[in-house]
Formats: C-alpha cells, structure tokens, sequence
C-alpha cells in the first residue's frame, strides 16, 4: 500500500490530544491569549502610526513584527481552537488548503527572523554611525528594507514548500497539529533527497545569516559603548538592544527545541505543543517587551489603570452615598 499513488484531496490531521476535564481551561488559556497577541500587537501597529514622535524607523520597523506575530498567531491558533470543541482526534483538511497552511507557517517563521536582522541593521546605523541615521534611515529605505524582509522570506518559503508539492502522495494522514513542510513531503513515498538538501541549506542560510548579522551588529554596538564615555548613551543603547537581543534568544532557543524534539519520535506529543506555543507565547511575549519599553505605551497603560482605578472609586463612593440616603431616608 504504500507505493501506491494516494491521488485524493482530503487528508486526515491529528489533533491536539486532551482530557476532556482539560479541555475547557486549555481553550480559554488559548482564547485569552490569542486575543491579547491581536489586540496588543495591532494597539501597537495603530499607536505607532498615529502618534507623529513614534514615526521613527526604528518603531516603523517594529510594526513589521506585530504584524508577522498576529499572522503567525491567526494561522494556527483559531484551528486549534476549533479542534478542542470537537470531540474526534482527527479532522479531515484539504490538501490545498494543508499547502497554503504549510506556506504560511514557514513564512512567519522566516519573516521573524529577516525582521530582527533589519531591526538589528536599524540599530547598527543609529549608535556606530549616530551622524549619518537621518540620511541612511530614510522613509525610502525603512520601506525597501521591510519589502526585502518580506520578499526574501517569501522566495525562500515558496520554493520550499513548491518542492514538496510538486511530489505525488501515497499517504493522507498529517501527524501534526497543522500542517508544515515536513508534514507535506512525509505523505509521499517519492524520493524527498532534494527536498531534505534544500531544506538543510534554506535553515543553514537564514539562521546562519541571522545569526552571523545580530552577532557582527551587537559586537560593533558593544566596541562602541566601551569606548564611549557617555553613560546615559550607553544605558540607552544597551536597553534597546537589549531588548532586541532577548526576543532574539527566544526566538532562536524556541526554534532548537522544536528541531531537537524532532529526532525523537517518542515526544512526538511535546513536539506539536512546543510547535503550537511557538505561535502563541513567542508574538505575547514581544508584545509585552516592546511594547513596555515605548514610553508612551507605558503612559497610556498607566493612565488606563488610573482612569480604571478612579471610575472603581467613584462607583464605591456612589454605593455608599446610596446607602447612606436609604438609611437616612
């Protein structure tokens, strides 16, 4: 059976296996959290661009990754929602569908990684060359280097996922959450030699390219600060890339957990989780971490926990007056 060309639309995807006692609380968890990553990443998107002193490069760059986090949030997320309501472990997809799935994943994934590396220029430029950031930092050049972001990403991913599309399928069971490259080309009994070689030097180019520029952009960042003698510049420039650089670690201790996890087969349950809360904690998390280190940000959500904590003082002056007219009355 499996050398025969399996020629049918419908696949079969496992899903996300619970206790039906779990169920309830894991899909409130997912909820909750799915819609603060899309209420505090496009708050973020729509803060940006209508507050004129945070039209800045570095801040219009940013709006790249909220954006790419709510992409790669939506793309997995309400499926996996959808699937904790429903009582079966499998669910039937189209394998068209399952492709454009498989294209999406791997776009977000690859997109968080090209943006960090345009973040991380934009930060090289404003402290190793501060004289030169208004002419090289243009608006011109903040748009081209987000469609270089993107439209590299997007070649990479097309030609990764072409390669396995291109193969006929002798099997129709997707043993993932939601479907990637891997789980395309794992249903064909085809040769996958070109899809494994291309699959190794698309990972080796854009880690190894992502890792080699941070790495080059914060030694120069760090030989700056050490030589300069203003303090203030230097806590400033180290809290920004900072911040930078924590989101980067996370990307990229999630990103080894998740092809660790791959070599062995007995975890294959911790692997689709840890692949699923790559979709959900990770675009939490820069929301939180970006978005507290924007001033102001942090003024509006202080002056929403005021406004909040007045109108609750309000109300309970209000009560009690009521209370005490009723007593007199």
């Amino acid at each position: 059976m499996e050398n025969i060309t399996f020629v049918g639309e419908i696949l079969t995807m496992e899903r996300l296996k619970v206790t039906t006692e779990s169920s309830v609380p894991v899909f409130i968890l997912l909820l909750v959290m799915y819609i603060f990553i899309v209420v505090s990443n496009l708050g973020l998107v729509v803060l940006i661009f209508r507050t004129r002193s945070l039209q800045q490069p570095m801040y219009l760059l940013l709006c790249n990754m909220s954006i790419n986090d709510v992409f790669g949030a939506t793309i997995v997320v309400p499926q996996i929602l959808s699937d904790l309501l429903i009582s079966d472990s499998e669910r039937p997809v189209r394998y068209t569908d399952c492709a454009v799935q498989a294209f999406c994943v791997h776009l977000h994934a690859s997109a968080s990684h090209t943006v960090l590396m345009i973040m991380a220029f934009d930060r090289y430029v404003a402290i190793c060359r501060p004289l030169r950031y208004a002419a090289v930092m243009t608006g011109g050049t903040v748009a081209v280097l987000s469609a270089l972001a993107w439209g590299t990403a997007s070649l990479m991913v097309a030609i990764l996922v072409g390669l396995s599309v291109r193969l006929s399928r002798c099997r129709s069971v997707v043993s993932n959450l939601f479907c990637d490259n891997a789980s395309l080309f794992k249903l064909s009994c085809e040769s996958v030699l070109i899809n494994q070689v291309y699959g190794l030097g698309y990972t080796v180019v854009l880690l190894g390219s992502s890792m080699g520029s941070v790495l080059l952009t914060y030694l120069r960042i760090a030989a700056v600060c050490l030589r300069s003698k203003n303090k203030s510049t230097n806590g400033r420039a180290l809290q920004t890339c900072g911040t930078h650089l924590a989101v980067y670690v996370i990307l990229l201790v999630s990103a080894f957990l998740i092809v660790i996890l791959h070599r062995f087969p007995q975890l294959a349950e911790h692997r689709k989780v840890a692949s699923a809360m790559g979709h959900v904690a990770l675009p939490a998390l820069n929301a939180i971490i970006y978005g507290l280190q924007i001033k102001q940000v942090r003024q509006k959500i202080l002056a929403l926990l005021q406004n909040h904590k007045g109108e609750s003082g309000r109300y309970v002056i209000a009560v009690l007056d009521g209370d005490k007219l009723w007593s007199d009355g």
